[in-house]
């Protein structure tokens, strides 16, 4: 499927061989000796990392990143690096500067993204558990198209120290696993405040004492511009309301919400994120790692021949449009104005958990797409997020768990929940998996 950019095999024996110790002396915990995959974009100790970029190969961290030290105390055996788009910049991982992913239940489709490889190892049962990053969906939407379950936290809720920046006011580290409870788990070892992270809270973190509490007696919000929105397909909206159905048929209310400024967030979003990467990106200038052009004459020659020969296409088209939004003149008008749209897409939110304890929607309007098929049309890939990014946009909690198919394909239904209430969106996430027999 080529979810893995490269394997850790002698790292993956040695941890092994620890957790063998550990379980030996009664002293292992609910992640001893599990096999788990990395996003590319999350430092490992020792091991290269490069974002899925050619401008980073041969980067090899000298730390871990907070969630991965995390998972390394707890006896996590890491098998590899997995693929993701460019940065973390797309919706399918074909923006991988090295290799293509496919997906498990279709080798002619892609497996969702820029977590894709995350999302395709687990659905290929390659390992247990796997770390990936969310932005505007980038996990949420691989685990629909894969049918796998996925974990966006509350911004905050994980350290970002560590991870390879992409926005750093939207990016957030989350699990993907098979079942909600196994993710549950990998998102409980992994929370928790950082004093590396000047955005990380320092908040109680326990997401298992009512994840098997049901939805008997829960509101649960369906906003109409998430039924109507753009590109939605029949058999997508066909799956997701059955799925509504078995979740009042086990006991939920379920009530109309309404999110007026959804058909804004797109926009938003593509204002503030380019914006947010082309300030990150600027530190990879070839001078202090990374990879530099031989064929340079001054200084400025080398900066430019370096990004554009280590970056691709889609990496550079953000880092303009962000650039231009940023630049003198226009700020104002483009991402003063987004951040505006922002505030305005969070009240939305703020409002429509007045009347509901979580939000149910499809994660995305489409199933898994042919390979190929958006690769020349970036407005068609950007609207796989539609249904994504406001989470991102007001920092919100979110889960996607498998709710059927269509076209003999995976589709997930999503689960927002207010900020904080991360154990709320995992109960009701649960709670839909147990009515569908998990």
């Amino acid at each position: 499927m080529g979810a893995f950019l490269r394997l850790t095999e002698d790292l993956a024996r040695a941890q092994a061989a620890e957790a063998d110790r550990r379980l030996a002396a009664g002293d292992g915990g609910p992640l001893t000796g599990i096999p788990v995959a990395i996003k590319d974009v999350l430092c490992v100790e020792g091991v290269e990392t490069t974002a899925g970029s050619r401008i980073l190969a041969g980067f090899r961290p000298p730390y871990d990143a907070t969630a991965v030290a995390r998972l390394r105390q707890a006896g996590a055996v890491f098998v590899g690096m997995t693929n993701c788009d460019e940065f973390a910049m797309g919706s399918s991982t074909e923006n991988s500067g090295y290799q293509l992913t496919r997906n498990p239940h279709d080798p002619g489709r892609v497996p969702g993204g820029s977590s894709g490889g995350s999302a395709a190892a687990v659905a290929a049962g390659e390992v247990v558990a796997a770390l990936g990053t969310d932005t505007g969906g980038s996990i949420r939407q691989p685990a629909a198209l894969c049918g796998v379950v996925g974990v966006k936290p509350t911004y905050g809720r994980v350290s970002r120290y560590g991870l390879i920046a992409f926005a750093s006011s939207l990016d957030q580290v989350g699990p993907f696993a098979r079942g909600v409870r196994d993710a549950a788990i990998v998102l409980q070892a992994i929370a928790g405040f950082d004093p590396k992270d000047a955005t990380s809270a320092d908040r109680p973190v326990d997401l298992l004492a009512e994840l098997e509490a049901g939805v008997e007696g829960l509101r649960l919000g369906v906003p109409h511009q998430y039924v109507e929105v753009q590109g939605m397909e029949p058999g997508v909206k066909a799956a997701v309301d059955r799925a509504l159905l078995e979740l009042e048929g086990a006991g939920a209310e379920l009530v109309e919400v309404s999110l007026p400024h959804t058909d804004y967030g797109l926009a938003a979003y593509y204002i503030i994120a380019p914006a947010e990467c082309s300030s990150n990106l600027a530190r990879y200038d070839s001078v202090r790692f990374g990879y530099r052009a031989e064929d340079a004459d001054t200084l400025l020659d080398t900066y430019l021949r370096t990004r554009r020969q280590g970056f691709g296409p889609e990496v550079r088209r953000r880092i303009m449009l962000g650039t231009y939004a940023l630049s003198a003149g226009y700020y104002d008008a483009y991402y003063l104005k987004a951040q505006k749209v922002r505030t305005l897409i969070a009240d939305d939110f703020a409002r429509a958990f007045q009347r509901c304890d979580a939000i149910v929607s499809a994660t995305s309007p489409t199933v898994a797409f042919p390979i190929g098929s958006r690769t020349q049309d970036p407005l068609a890939m950007y609207l796989c997020d539609v249904l994504t990014l406001g989470a991102n946009l007001a920092g919100l909690p979110g889960v996607s768990v498998p709710c059927g198919t269509s076209q003999g394909l995976p589709v997930g239904l999503q689960v927002l929940a207010p900020q904080w209430a991360d154990a709320m969106a995992l109960r009701v996430a649960r709670a839909y998996e147990v009515v569908r027999g998990g």
